[in-house]
């Protein structure tokens, strides 16, 4: 006994082995580490953070000599990110938002994917690919990537407006076709000459597999739209009742990390868009605002883990190797796809800013592409060269999308200033850019210029007609002033920071200036311009922090309220007209 008690004292003493795989701590602590050094880089650089995430993954990917992290485990790291991300998104991004951008964001992804998938599959013709190659490579550039454009709206402070919720509801539906195309191509690889697809029995086995996918596909969205919305408010409400937060964090990671993969294992749908389907149905919940702070920091880490694995699938020796092939490949991400939809933007009359804004966003490549290159490389429609180019298109064209959304702003008053054609962009002859003759001239004189049809401009306008008073709304969303007047109300799409808008709401001669949007650079030149043409017009503005409020506050330009700040009056009020006070 004596002998045996000895023994285990002495195990005691000893150090504890060290497991022999430690890939997963080894990728995390690298790619975090190195992630921060290089990010905070090129900060100093005033280059964004994302470019040092990108050479983290570089350096610590089989391309470059030194430690190699395990890919493998890179990539599903990511793909965690990416459904975190997308349930964020879904969080912000309600249904009526994209039902909002509908038509807009659906024949415009359609059409760009088109043109984007001409573009480089001819280029890939050319260079004497295989037609299933070409298709494959042009399909895999055609497609951005939704995690490099929430970064840029968000960093801009416009994923919520008019034009972020054009630019995500048109990836959105992006992502439905690539959706259709991943499950579809393997059907189709037969008739594009893939080397190790099995061979199609007849037409019959195609219509099948094809149908059946659509099947899936409408089945996944009406379980989403008519179960979901219903049962995850539910959910939400009962684990927020027993006041544990750890279980209510629990509940929103489980709800978009479970949902995702359920929808890939029973409905063939990709992970982000499970994700992004579940935040959408989340967002019915009171407790939604909540569920997007506690899934925060997981989806920001993940977010870098994304751009670091990116990052380690780049091969840099494609750069020497073929360097024209690669600053093709570039010019057709940034140029062809900026230009296609700049265009389309403005064939559905929209202004010239919310094109620039919906270009620069499609102007790189990310998730869906890298997905493409692998099965296309796995079914032998796609080669090793084809892949790194699609790699190389990704990791430049992400890199230089921060400087592309910088660029809006100076290129559109660039343009202004040098063309007339520009400056007519946005009321060339748009029967919503001015009011209809028929408009009551009642409306048109000592009535509110009502800027933004949000959720404070819906509540602002229905106070106004039960009291009488006359007001014309001004909002960039061509959809809401289609339905404005098909309501029989007054309203004009535009960018009131431009005097072309206002001056059609007939500012000249309103009693009163509304700005209910919270940007407060626009609504500096939103008074200047009211004043200018109307110098007693009253003005009231909206701030969505104190920081925002004292600027305006600081150039007198109007009454400002702030969102909490009201809030908080309103509730206060209440509480001591309920209370009776000490005399």
């Amino acid at each position: 006994m004596a002998s045996v008690e000895q023994a285990r004292t002495h195990s005691t003493n000893l150090p504890l082995p060290m497991p022999h795989n430690v890939s997963l701590i080894a990728l995390i602590a690298t790619g975090f580490g190195l992630a921060l050094v290089l990010g905070m880089l090129a900060a100093r650089l005033r280059m964004p953070p994302l470019v040092g995430y990108l050479l983290a993954g570089m350096a610590i990917g089989p391309g470059t000599p030194g430690f190699v992290a395990d890919i493998g485990l890179a990539s599903q790291l990511a793909e965690i990110g990416v459904m975190l991300l997308m349930f964020g998104v879904g969080l912000h991004f309600s249904l009526d938002d994209l039902l909002a951008v509908r038509k807009i964001a659906v024949p415009g992804a359609i059409v760009q994917i088109a043109v984007a998938t001409g573009l480089g599959a001819g280029t890939a013709l050319w260079w004497g690919w295989p037609v299933g190659e070409a298709v494959v490579f042009g399909l895999a550039l055609s497609v951005a990537s939704t995690v490099v454009l929430l970064r840029a709206l968000e960093a801009k402070g416009i994923l919520e407006s008019t034009n972020g919720r054009i630019a995500v509801g048109w990836l959105v539906v992006e992502d439905l076709a690539m959706v259709l195309v991943l499950v579809l191509l393997p059907a189709l690889a037969p008739l594009l000459g893939a080397k190790d697809a099995a061979p199609l029995a007849d037409f019959r086995d195609l219509a099948l597999t094809v149908g059946l996918t659509l099947a899936k596909v409408s089945a996944f969205i009406a379980l989403m739209l008519v179960v979901g919305r219903r049962a995850f408010p539910k959910v939400l409400w009962l684990v927020a009742r027993t006041g544990s937060r750890e279980l209510f964090t629990l509940c929103v990671i489980a709800a978009a990390v479970g949902v995702a993969y359920a929808s890939a294992v029973l409905f063939d749908v990709s992970f982000a868009l499970g994700a992004f389907f579940a935040g959408m149905m989340m967002r019915e919940s009171e407790f939604s605002h909540r569920a997007a702070e506690d899934s925060l920091p997981l989806r920001d880490a993940f977010s870098v883990l994304f751009f670091v694995s990116v990052g380690m699938l780049f091969d840099p020796q494609v750069l020497i190797e073929a360097p024209f092939k690669v600053a093709v490949v570039v010019a057709i991400i940034l140029v062809g796809k900026t230009i296609a939809a700049i265009a389309l933007v403005l064939a559905f009359r929209y202004p010239l800013n919310t094109a620039l804004t919906v270009g620069a966003s499609l102007a790189q490549i990310g998730e869906f592409s890298f997905i493409l290159a692998g099965l296309g490389l796995g079914l032998g429609l796609l080669s090793m060269e084809g892949q790194n180019l699609i790699l190389a298109g990704a990791l430049i064209s992400i890199a230089l999308n921060s400087l592309l959304f910088a660029a809006i702003e100076p290129a559109q008053a660039w343009a202004r200033a040098r063309s007339a054609w520009a400056r007519k962009l946005d009321l060339r002859d748009d029967p919503l850019a001015a009011l209809p003759m028929s408009t009551d001239r009642k409306l048109l004189s000592g009535q509110v210029v009502l800027v933004g049809y949000g959720r404070i401009g819906q509540h602002m306008a229905a106070a106004l007609e039960l009291r009488h008073i006359p007001f014309v709304v001004a909002d960039s969303n061509r959809e809401v002033v289609e339905n404005l007047r098909r309501a029989g109300k007054a309203a004009v799409t535009g960018d009131a920071s431009d005097p072309i808008v206002l001056v059609q709401a007939h500012i000249t001669r309103a009693a009163m200036l509304v700005v209910t949007t919270p940007d407060p650079l626009a609504s500096r030149k939103m008074v200047d311009i009211a004043r200018k043409l109307n110098p007693g017009i009253e003005v009231v503005l909206r701030a969505d922090n104190e920081d925002g409020a004292a600027l305006l506050r600081a150039d007198k330009l109007g009454e400002v309220f702030v969102s909490e700040q009201e809030l908080a009056l309103g509730m206060t009020r209440y509480v001591l007209g309920r209370l009776p006070s000490e005399a």
